[in-house]
């Protein structure tokens, strides 16, 4: 199965009681993970050089430097949610980009609307990174994204800095490493049999100590891989 978006969230809010009540519907979220709370934005801009952020949750009225002064900050701006008590900053936080504008107190439906929309912009955003399900998988092929079903799909192989697709139906070429891809594959129908090669176990028609074959092409099997390869394909036919 192909892992669900799971965005790393960041509070910054002056109010402890505030930070509180949004940190619980954090972890209430299946989407969401919690990896910093900040009290103010200066501790906030200091913070996200070290912690990896994907979205933050942002009060605006902070003493010394506000929620709109701290963006103005940040070289590499996480994807934002206001929360506030002020209705009167709603305009001008869309001028920052914001996924949504939450006024206080925080409702569980409310948030969990606003959340929607930032885990739909980070899918739209990293669609080669993150498949809707597993029958296919989006490659950005030509400045597009393409769509691979995964039962066409023959084997990848890498080429220097680019990796070529080979399906049923043609062959591409794309710029991006084998390890990304090796991530997005599900492993109970993919196997990396050499560092240059990734296949689909359910088109291998014949290997042996060197080489798998799939529809008469040969692709190498390194030594240290075969028992995975067999291991892989005994899982296979016992399921079928």
């Amino acid at each position: 199965m192909v892992e669900e978006v799971l965005l790393k969230c960041a509070v910054v809010d002056d109010s402890s009681l505030q930070r509180l009540s949004i940190v619980k519907l954090i972890k209430d979220h299946p989407n969401l993970k919690l990896v910093a709370e900040y009290n103010n934005a200066i501790e906030t801009k200091n913070g996200l050089l070290d912690v990896e952020t994907d979205l933050i949750f942002l009060d605006i009225e902070m003493p010394i430097l506000s929620g709109f002064e701290l963006l103005d900050n940040l070289p590499n701006k996480p994807q934002i949610i206001f929360v506030t008590g002020k209705t009167k900053y709603a305009f001008k936080a869309f001028d920052y980009d914001a996924v949504d504008y939450i006024h206080k107190p925080v409702t569980k439906e409310r948030f969990n609307n606003a959340v929607d929309k930032a885990v739909n912009l980070y899918k739209l955003k990293h669609q080669t990174a993150v498949p809707e399900d597993d029958d296919y998988i989006f490659v950005k092929s030509n400045l597009k994204n393409r769509k691979v079903f995964l039962s066409k799909l023959k084997y990848i192989q890498a080429l220097g800095d680019y990796v070529k697709f080979v399906t049923e139906k043609d062959n591409f070429v794309v710029l991006a490493t084998m390890k990304s891809f090796e991530k997005q594959l599900p492993s109970d129908r993919f196997l990396r049999t050499h560092k240059s090669y990734i296949v689909n176990l359910e088109k291998i028609e014949r290997y042996n100590s060197k080489h798998v074959e799939i529809e008469k092409e040969k692709l190498p099997l390194s030594r240290h891989k075969k028992n995975n390869l067999v291991e892989a394909l005994e899982a296979i036919q016992q399921e079928g």
